[in-house]
């Protein structure tokens, strides 16, 4: 296939790699844009594909909490710029929608359209909210989640949300919300993906383990050449990789390690623990990006997620489960519009 400079440009500007890089890599996939991006990240040459033009789009996050703290939700509302988000009037339709989808159980976009609010139906609503604010406007996305316990955090810019919902038995309820308040606000600053690596998929996983050793090595190569200290390569990236057996071994090779370096047996104990904790923490760090309960904690960076639930739960005197999070940032994933400026005025003019 012949690789034109379109797309040796295209692949250059979403993943950040060098051009004759990129020119090669689309030579080996004959031309397959995604294989290549994969094949440049393996090599430590391109960061995930991220598109040049991609841009955060306008608009708030609204979020309602029920008065008894077991049941929230959020909702994303765009906007085409940044001073009618800032409008009043968009604030109350923000605010106006969140509470029509809880209070109505709504959990379908189409099922909100055809609601009724303030005597119409919702459809028109929002047509009569467009036509009066003089902006296109769009419910984008939306979630409810329930549980027996639930908080949520909004952050100041209205452009973040986050709710998580949890499972308690005796605790004392408002400590466990106020406790889940504050991991909402971990989540908003550290953008986890998912709750747990459990819900993380294996083939994902290897294919971004691959990436992340391309990345590392890529990167010592540079640290040898400034004579610093190399990044540790990891034999795995998440706790998915980590069976019993794996874990077994490891345990092995630290005790062949504490033999040779002359440890006395009876002190074992004491040490494997923090050693096999080291282990874990060198080869879960897909987990420490992506996932909620892998991530240090904000407030205490020695310690994870799960190890801060875990003690709060001996605190409270019960088991804390995280059962549900969302976290919606205005504006992920959209395409930024891009307009050549001097087409449109000759295109007016015209």
């Amino acid at each position: 296939m012949e690789i034109s400079a379109a797309m040796v440009k295209e692949l250059r500007e979403s993943t950040g790699a060098g051009m004759m890089d990129c020119k090669k890599a689309l030579v080996e996939t004959d031309g397959d844009m995604q294989k290549a991006v994969d094949l440049l990240r393996e090599k430590g040459l391109g960061k995930a594909a991220k598109k040049a033009d991609r841009l955060a789009s306008e608009g708030l996050v609204g979020l309602v909490i029920n008065d008894n703290n077991t049941k929230a939700t959020v909702v994303e509302i765009n906007s085409e710029t940044d001073f009618v988000a800032k409008n009043d009037k968009f604030i109350n339709l923000v605010n106006d929608t969140v509470a029509q989808i809880q209070n109505n159980d709504i959990k379908y976009l189409d099922c909100l359209q055809s609601s009724t609010i303030n005597g119409e139906k919702f459809e028109d609503f929002l047509k009569s909210q467009i036509a009066t604010i003089g902006e296109n406007i769009v419910v984008r996305r939306f979630a409810t989640v329930e549980d027996d316990a639930v908080s949520g955090y909004i952050h100041s810019n209205g452009r973040v949300a986050v709710i998580i919902a949890a499972k308690f038995g005796k605790a004392d309820k408002t400590k466990v919300v106020e406790f889940l308040r504050q991991l909402c606000m971990h989540a908003a600053a550290m953008k986890p993906s998912v709750i747990s690596y459990k819900d993380l998929d294996l083939e994902f996983v290897e294919k971004e383990f691959l990436a992340l050793k391309g990345e590392l090595e890529k990167e010592n190569e540079e640290l040898v050449r400034l004579g610093k200290p190399l990044h540790h390569i990891p034999e795995f990236a998440s706790r998915l990789q980590l069976s019993d057996d794996v874990v077994a071994k490891a345990t092995e090779k630290i005790k062949e390690e504490l033999k040779a370096e002359g440890k006395p047996e009876k002190i074992w104990d004491r040490i494997l623990p923090g050693k096999v904790d080291r282990f874990f923490a060198d080869n879960t760090v897909l987990d420490q990006r992506l996932t909620l309960l892998g991530q240090f904690y904000v407030l205490d960076d020695k310690k994870t997620v799960e190890q801060i639930i875990e003690e709060k739960s001996k605190e409270l005197g019960d088991t804390i489960t995280l059962t549900s999070y969302v976290r919606f940032e205005v504006g992920e994933g959209l395409e930024k519009k891009v307009d050549d400026f001097a087409a449109e005025v000759a295109a007016q003019i015209g």
